[in-house]
């Protein structure tokens, strides 16, 4: 794994169940249950092999879940198929494979097929043929089926934005409200992890724990360097930040588009549904407020950027690593 992006969060889920359900031709011992154990020390991350037939693997899940009531579920690809038909849970599905009797016709996933992971039952392969694909339409078919108000709000899922092996994010979205593009391929690795996936966790286990951050709001324009784009370390000031503070960007209301499409391509998940439009910061309440000039009688507190106290984003990191979550 790519260890310089990995970090332990003992602050989050602890004492909790996460159930991991993964995708076409894996195991539960894949490099993702790994990466989620090592980044949520304190979770109990459960990783079935889930078996190849779906209507086996659909009732495998139902019972696990029965069992051990998992306060997260999160499901990749195939996995993400049948944690969106798991309900009443907690949900996060990760470029889910909502038409996967479609998807394995299309990328010729037939014939023989190895298991890209150990498995416990030391089986390496398996054989798809036209009647395990039908399987596999017929379970997709369930998708969607039953969906109550309650899920819309407690299902997450996340895309990709150069997946080329499943594309769904316009049917999910017509269920789901919280549907976002993340950058990264359909498989998952340790950065789109690590930016993507782990704030909606996070903020998933505030919701669960009705946890309050302090909230810091940041003004778009010191974000930026000369030519429009990311100023230097303003993406690691916002990855450390998001860890103990609920972090907004403000944006000047009449450049909604424009704000808003940067924000997708440089800060992304973290500034989905935490963006401000607003001619009016100093009704901004809140805890700090990062901008380049003050606005009337703020109520947070103000750090002017590029001062001579806070000239570049590392003076900003080192600032709110003094104070430690305060």
């Amino acid at each position: 794994m790519e260890n310089s992006y990995v970090k332990q969060f003992p602050d989050l889920m602890v004492g909790k169940t996460v159930l991991y359900v993964h995708g076409f031709a894996s195991s539960g011992q894949s490099g993702t249950v790994t990466r989620l154990r090592q980044v949520l020390p304190e979770a109990r991350v459960i990783a079935p092999d889930v078996p190849v037939h779906p209507e086996e693997a659909f009732a495998l899940l139902q019972q696990v879940c029965r069992e051990e009531h998992p306060d997260l579920i999160i499901g990749t690809s195939m996995g993400g198929m049948y944690t969106e038909q798991l309900r009443g849970f907690d949900r996060i599905c990760v470029n889910p494979a909502l038409e996967m009797g479609e998807t394995m016709k299309s990328h010729g996933l037939t014939g023989t097929q190895q298991f890209q992971n150990p498995r416990l039952d030391g089986v390496q392969e398996f054989y798809v043929d036209k009647a395990l694909v039908k399987e596999y339409k017929e379970r997709s078919e369930h998708r969607f089926e039953g969906v109550a108000e309650e899920d819309r709000q407690r299902v997450w899922g996340l895309f990709g934005d150069q997946d080329d092996v499943v594309d769904t994010f316009g049917m999910f979205h017509e269920v789901y409200p919280r549907a976002i593009h993340f950058h990264g391929e359909h498989r998952m690795n340790d950065q789109s992890f690590m930016h993507s996936v782990l704030p909606v966790i996070r903020w998933i286990d505030d919701r669960q724990e009705g946890r309050e951050r302090p909230i810091i709001y940041i003004g778009i324009e010191t974000m930026m360097n000369a030519y429009g784009q990311a100023a230097s370390s303003v993406q690691k000031a916002v990855r450390l930040l998001i860890e103990r503070y609920q972090v907004y960007f403000v944006c000047p209301a009449i450049d909604h588009a424009s704000a808003a499409s940067w924000l997708e391509e440089y800060i992304n998940v973290p500034a989905w549904r935490h963006t401000v439009y607003t001619y009016r910061r100093d009704l901004l309440y809140g805890d700090y407020l990062i901008a380049r000039e003050k606005e009337g009688d703020p109520m947070a507190t103000f750090l002017e950027f590029g001062s001579d106290t806070f000239k570049t984003w590392d003076d900003i990191i080192a600032f709110f690593e003094r104070l430690n979550g305060q």
